[in-house]
């Protein structure tokens, strides 16, 4: 759906009519501010992503030398069936 000039200008005069001409500049003002806001935070949601998709690297990391440890000392102290019968 593609607004038309026609639909753009009537917008624009109920805004006008609604807000008045001196609080114009405010509203303006204040929705740039909000659309730089609302910019920044999605830019930090990205480094946070990034940030995190880091540590879950590391994680990863940790959890494959925990598992190789683990299996390494199975091997290394096998387990007699006959101690388990004991």
């Amino acid at each position: 759906m593609r607004l038309g000039p026609w639909e753009i200008i009537a917008i624009l005069a109920v805004v006008l009519l609604i807000f008045g001409p001196k609080n114009l500049p405010k509203l303006g003002k204040s929705l740039g501010q909000t659309v730089k806001n609302i910019r920044e935070g999605m830019e930090g949601d990205d480094a946070a992503e990034e940030e995190l998709s880091e540590e879950d690297k590391e994680i990863k990391e940790l959890e494959a030398k925990l598992a190789e440890a683990k299996a390494k000392k199975a091997e290394a102290a096998p387990v007699d069936d006959e101690d388990a019968d004991k």
